[in-house]
């Protein structure tokens, strides 16, 4: 079992409060990722379930327990750091054995432990190599198998992919989520990377300022948003947000606010749609805009767009070959689909329809 809940939990240094009443719950075996911006509190809330900062109020159960004053090293729970953490002189094979080591395992069950988690990591020809001979990627399984050989209840990883490239992040999404289905075991991934969050999660916390804004599975999330930070903290090329007009507002901002907010409340101060459902009209149709930037990524190209009276740029993705020609200076129409416009109150919350 590795259930985890978070009872108001409240984390605060000197006079400065970091953590503002936190309540969550994560379900025994689940992949829950904690996104947010830099400074956010995800990564102190991550350590106050490790045990290595307090807890200024509220409590935290681990499989129902409470586990506020219980040491770190007793609490059931691994932590995979940002910065590897390997001790350089000992071998990969001994530092994946130490702590085993350190609790009395016999030399010859501790390598039988770890050339069973090394042939789950696929890096068993690693075994007596030392932290400096490996690859950034290495590193990393490494510090992952030293959490695996502990068989922990919960695992805590806290932006672990954060000192790879861009390629190597992805096959390490990759592995850790195979991982996870082999293992079966409570994982909690902190992460600024809003793929990282979308791409692994069976559910995200999403938090700002101190608390969670919003806790569901990804693409719940993504397709409503519980108000405008989720919304805009989640998707690239971030949502395209739309103030609602003056009376004497330019034309255009009239009618795209007009078109995407048709069915949404008369308290709607600000409506949304994502960059794919901003695409482009036939000639000579459709709301003017004009290309301020043409991004061609290959598969798809994004736009970046002028509507005259919205204060924002517009961002359009639209698949490269359709209208792969935009280029600055070009004026366009735009064609919203309005069934996917999300519109938000004056306090920021998304208004049902």
């Amino acid at each position: 079992m590795g259930s985890v809940v978070l009872r108001g939990i409240r984390k605060s240094y000197g006079a400065v409060e970091v953590i503002r009443g936190v309540d969550l719950e994560v379900i025994d075996g689940e992949f829950l990722v904690f996104v947010g911006p830099s400074g956010c509190g995800k990564s102190t809330t991550l350590r106050m379930i490790a045990g290595l900062e307090s807890v200024t109020s509220g409590d935290i159960l681990i499989d129902g327990q409470r586990a506020n004053d219980v040491r770190p090293s007793d609490r059931g729970a691994a932590m995979v750091f940002q910065s590897y953490a390997l001790y350089p002189h000992m071998t990969v094979a001994e530092n994946m054995g130490f702590s085993l080591r350190m609790a009395g395992v016999s030399k010859q069950e501790r390598q039988q432990q770890v050339g069973r988690i090394a042939e789950v990591l696929r890096m068993t020809e690693l075994l007596d190599r030392f932290p400096k001979e490996l690859s950034g990627g290495q590193r990393q399984r490494v510090a992952i198998g030293r959490a695996i050989v502990r068989k922990p209840k919960v695992f805590l990883f806290d932006e672990p992919l954060s000192n790879l490239d861009a390629a190597l992040r992805v096959n390490m999404r990759i592995e850790l989520s195979r991982l996870h289905k082999e293992l079966g075991t409570t994982m909690i991934y902190v992460t600024h990377d809003q793929v990282e969050a979308m791409t692994m999660g069976s559910r995200i916390a999403v938090f700002n300022q101190g608390k969670v804004e919003q806790l569901g599975a990804p693409m719940a999330l993504y397709n409503q948003p519980a108000n405008e930070f989720v919304a805009t903290f989640l998707g690239a090329p971030r949502i395209n947000l739309i103030d609602r007009p003056a009376v004497d507002a330019a034309p255009a901002h009239q009618a795209l606010w007009q078109l995407l907010a048709a069915s949404a409340s008369a308290l709607a101060q600000r409506v949304a749609l994502r960059p794919e459902h901003l695409t482009l009209a036939p000639a000579g149709q459709g709301i003017p805009a004009t290309v301020v930037l043409a991004e061609h990524l290959g598969d798809v190209s994004i736009l970046y767009l002028r509507v005259e009276g919205v204060s924002d740029l517009l961002n359009a993705k639209i698949a490269t070959g359709h209208d792969a020609q935009c280029a600055a200076g070009q004026t366009v129409g735009l064609a919203p689909d309005p069934s996917w416009a999300l519109a938000f109150g004056a306090d920021g919350r998304l208004l049902t329809r």
